[in-house]
């Protein structure tokens, strides 16, 4: 859970890099963007030896030393970005932003869902909910460190911000219209993976806290961030996607436990 966990906030993070207008942020933070990616990275190489929570029977299609492997050359990639930004060669470190985001996006699939699984709807439905989650978890979390660095960059404009909650919008929408999908196909999906546990009342807490977490709370962040916005007050609006990060990891927690528990790929 640990590696997947890691993997799916870098994947985010780094979306947020490739989707929001770099020309208008300063390169300061991306440089400490990549050192925090090149953390978390390190983090996943080191926690590579548990299985991720939902592989199924036949396990995951990168094995543990590739995903080790896998968790190096990221931390590598956020090294040697973190020199380029520092440089000021905002070109380089776009090309390994890019590099992070495709990268950590492969890994997290492969090593959540083994070969077979992409045969299968539940597989399909299993590595696109571990994206949307990823992206979730990573706007969010990318957003609000974004409103931090006015703090360091107060004469940037809010055009980046404001992307960024754009794209957060999106990335949640695409969740919410994915778990609409899940719930509708339910039935299908636990003849497919045989699961003998009954719904009970701790799975529907469960699915609650995914859902008020991971989509209705973002999607009400992203609104107040969007009102805010309108009078320029980016530590207000700050403040409140740090409340989106805390309900996105009650949501990507919770749906880790039911991913574990029920094979629901929410």
């Amino acid at each position: 859970m640990i590696t997947q966990f890691a993997l799916r906030l870098i994947f985010g993070m780094s979306f947020v890099w490739c989707v929001m207008p770099r020309r208008e942020v300063t390169s300061g933070f991306f440089r400490i963007q990549m050192l925090v990616t090149l953390g978390l990275a390190v983090l996943a190489a080191l926690a590579s030896g548990q299985i991720p929570e939902a592989a199924g029977e036949a396990g995951p299609a990168l094995s543990r030393g590739t995903i080790q492997i896998s968790g190096g050359v990221l931390a590598l990639l956020s090294f040697f970005g973190s020199i380029m930004w520092t440089l000021e060669r905002r070109a380089a470190g776009t090309r390994y932003a890019f590099a992070i985001a495709l990268g950590s996006g492969v890994t997290a699939v492969l090593a959540s869902v083994s070969i077979s699984q992409f045969r299968t709807l539940h597989g399909n439905l299993f590595w696109l909910s571990e994206l949307t989650t990823a992206l979730v978890s990573g706007t969010t979390v990318g957003g609000m460190l974004l409103g931090h660095w006015y703090l360091t960059a107060p004469s940037m404009t809010t055009t980046p911000l404001n992307r960024v909650n754009l794209w957060l919008g999106g990335v949640t929408g695409s969740k919410l219209l994915l778990g609409v999908v899940t719930m509708a196909c339910w039935p299908l999906i636990s003849a497919q993976t045989k699961v003998t546990d009954q719904w009970n009342s701790t799975y529907a807490i469960w699915l609650s806290l995914t859902l008020l977490g991971g989509i209705f709370g973002p999607l009400a962040v992203c609104w107040m961030v969007h009102r805010i916005l309108k009078y320029k007050n980016t530590q207000s609006a700050t403040g409140v996607l740090f409340v989106g990060v805390i309900l996105a990891f009650i949501g990507e927690m919770t749906g880790a436990l039911l991913r574990r528990e029920l094979q629901l790929p929410v």
